[in-house]
């Protein structure tokens, strides 16, 4: 599992020029099952995404595809993390810790 830090390097206006393409890119993410979560840090200087799976490098080439990057107003911190206990909601997000 990963979360997802954004840092905006831009004003918040640059920002609200992309959120648009940025929310479509998210929802594509939604759909196909990669993101479980996002939303607006507060104060608002970026934002955190919850995202699932194995492949750290999918993950980095995920977040260089956000309109938000390629528009050069934020950048990443991607952290993984093993999720061996989560809410009985997300049961099929649980991960074994290594041996």
């Amino acid at each position: 599992m990963f979360v997802l830090e954004l840092t905006y390097t831009a004003p918040i206006e640059r920002v609200d020029e992309l959120l648009e393409p940025h929310i479509a890119w998210l929802n594509e993410l939604y759909e196909s099952g990669v993101v479980i979560a996002s939303g607006r840090k507060v104060p608002r200087d970026g934002g955190v995404i919850l995202a699932v799976g194995d492949d750290r490098t999918r993950i980095e080439k995920i977040a260089a595809a956000d309109p938000f990057v390629t528009g050069g107003v934020c950048e990443y911190r991607i952290t993984e993390f093993i999720a061996p206990k989560t809410a009985d909601e997300l049961a099929p997000y649980r991960q074994q810790l290594p041996a």
